[in-house]
């Protein structure tokens, strides 16, 4: 008796492409089987050859007059139908493993998948998995990921503008901080980049929010610019230096850090070992005066033993000493010629962003921001243990308020005090590989770009090439996959495929996929809002899924405005105070004082 699943035969086998025959008694359309309907050969379904006591899955590729065998096509026609299979994996005894054993034999039975069988593959619960939506083509079905591999081996998440990327990271965080309803990690460690400012909302229960401008319950976003790398702090203070005016500076940095940790004892610090990159503070207000004050100095001699000094300058408030001019010739005052570096102007850069206030972040961080003499009311592990170590497992650093020009060097900033921390102290319980972290880097293609050439993307090329030993995973986010920096993707083992619009971006996430699934990859068109392809390390086999939606007033504040509903209501009277209040406030959570809110 033929079984009512049947769909054709093996005809051809080609590595993990295999090519069926479909079964004459096969109608196109609808099969009811076990009281169910399914769709027949279906691109992106998956199909069962029964190997004795295991059998072989595959997924559907092509059907159609592409997917005829070469060889096929030079003999008379007889109405054949043809489907191409990509081998995915194997059931033996009752657990599914990725890869395959044996290859089929011309003629072998291929079956349509029912539900029964799915559950087989994705019915099975087991210790680090996190349930992240529904199978597309059989709802009942839960999708499961494999939370070690999702997090160790990275990820990334692309889709268009619209597809629905940021309710898809929100339910995942969700799924993984409320596995089944319940909190199955309790020491889960994720730190999310939000460019947009769009996860507070959505977040807000199981996640700390740090903002430039804080609001409510949110606390201020302080990133201490001594805890970053010295080279590209110098680069963004100062401008392009000349190779002895670079040794010079950090000369001088190495020796004011130095000082201070045989003042003060810091844990970790041997003072023998000590390097002008260390994280150890130090005052760019006492470093700019002690480079100005050379630059524009005069003697009453020329022997340089009395100076010309007219006014003493303040560090504190950047303000340099006041010295009469050279004279002309070899008359007094004389200029000075010990210490000059020539760096005036650069100078002026590096006090013009000390004196600019968008940078206070990063340039005057509150506790963090040393004393003209390096002293600091607080130290690295206060600022890691605000990040890493709160009693949620989710701290959201709000970047809206960020000036897009220092995006490169803040990103790079944070990720090296993490990865820094988290790579030395890997052998301790609040290390890396005692309690992973997990970072989502949203709208990465802002800085993680193929021309891009700063901070942020060399730390993410190291974190995805070595963060796997140390236990510092990466997830990208990105609506314009074909901009991400090539050695980033390709180091991502699992992809969330939303939506794809565009050939290139469509054409870079299926070159990067670990398999090989052109037909799957096409239908990233034509993919609904909130579905997608998950593949690669995390899935159990290439899938196409529903992602569970989280409840209405925990979803991100990306969605698109209703512009009818929004144009039908009357005019009200309108105050235009509250676009530049907030736009001035750079703090979209401004209130307007004139209505007493």
């Amino acid at each position: 008796m033929i079984a009512p699943t049947l769909l054709g035969h093996v005809g051809a086998v080609s590595g993990a492409t295999i090519s069926v025959r479909q079964f004459e008694g096969v109608a196109s359309g609808i099969a009811i089987i076990g009281g169910r309907s399914y769709r027949v050969g279906q691109v992106g379904s998956f199909v069962r050859i029964p190997q004795g006591y295991h059998d072989l899955y595959g997924i559907i590729a092509e059907v159609g007059a592409t997917a005829t065998p070469e060889a096929a096509k030079n003999l008379n026609s007889r109405g054949e139908r043809w489907t191409t299979i990509q081998l995915v994996g194997e059931i033996v005894d009752t657990a599914f493993e990725r890869g395959i054993s044996q290859y089929p034999a011309i003629n072998d039975e291929v079956h349509l998948v029912t539900e029964d069988d799915l559950a087989k593959i994705y019915g099975t619960a087991e210790m680090g998995q996190v349930i992240i939506g529904r199978l597309a083509g059989a709802e009942s079905i839960p999708v499961r990921i494999d939370l070690d591999r999702l997090v160790t081996r990275h990820s990334a998440v692309l889709g268009s503008t619209g597809s629905g990327k940021s309710t898809t990271i929100a339910s995942l965080l969700r799924a993984i901080n409320s596995p089944s309803g319940k909190s199955g990690f309790p020491s889960t460690r994720i730190l999310l980049l939000d460019i947009h400012g769009e996860y507070a909302t959505a977040l807000k229960n199981i996640a700390h929010v740090f903002r430039v401008s804080p609001s409510g319950d949110e606390k201020p976003l302080l990133i201490p610019y001594w805890a970053t790398d010295t080279t590209e702090l110098l680069a963004f203070m100062m401008g392009k230096l000349s190779d002895p005016a670079f040794t010079a500076i950090t000369d001088k940095i190495f020796a004011k850090k130095l000082q201070l940790a045989k003042d003060r004892k810091f844990d970790g610090i041997d003072v023998n070992s000590l390097t002008f990159d260390s994280p150890v503070p130090f005052s760019l207000k006492q470093l700019w005066f002690d480079l100005i004050d050379p630059e524009i100095k005069t003697w009453k001699e020329n022997t340089q033993v009395n100076s010309a000094l007219q006014k003493a300058g303040d560090a504190e408030k950047l303000t340099a000493p006041i010295y009469p001019l050279p004279g002309p010739g070899n008359t007094t005052p004389f200029a000075n010629k010990t210490g000059v570096l020539s760096i005036r102007r650069q100078l002026d850069q590096m006090k013009s962003r000390l004196l600019d206030r968008q940078y206070d972040f990063m340039l005057h961080p509150g506790d963090w921001e040393p004393a003209l003499s390096g002293e600091a009311k607080k130290d690295l592990p206060e600022l890691l243990e605000s990040w890493l170590g709160t009693e949620k497992p989710i701290s959201i650093l709000d970047l809206s308020g960020i000036p897009s020009g220092v995006l490169h060097h803040l990103v790079g900033g944070i990720l090296n005090i993490l990865y820094e921390a988290l790579f030395w102290g890997r052998e301790t319980p609040e290390g890396g590989r005692q309690r992973p972290l997990l970072v989502v880097m949203e709208e990465a293609h802002r800085y993680l770009g193929k021309d891009a050439d700063g901070p942020a993307k060399a730390m993410v090329q190291r974190i995805v090439k070595e963060g796997r030993k140390f236990g510092v995973g990466a997830m990208i986010v990105s609506q314009r996959p074909s901009e991400i920096d090539d050695t980033i993707l390709s180091q991502c083992g699992t992809f969330i495929a939303l939506r794809l619009s565009n050939t290139g971006d469509r054409n870079k996430v299926q070159s990067a996929l670990p398999d090989s699934l052109s037909g799957l990859m096409d239908s990233l068109p034509v993919l609904r809002t909130g579905e997608g392809i998950i593949a690669g390390e995390a899935a159990k086999l290439p899938i196409r899924c529903r992602i569970t939606l989280p409840p209405e007033d925990a979803r991100p504040s990306s969605e698109d405005p209703r512009v009818a509903q929004a144009w039908a209501k009357p005019r009200v009277k309108e105050d235009y105070v509250n676009l530049s209040g907030p736009w001035r406030a750079q703090n979209p959570k401004w209130k307007n004082g004139k209505k007493g809110k």
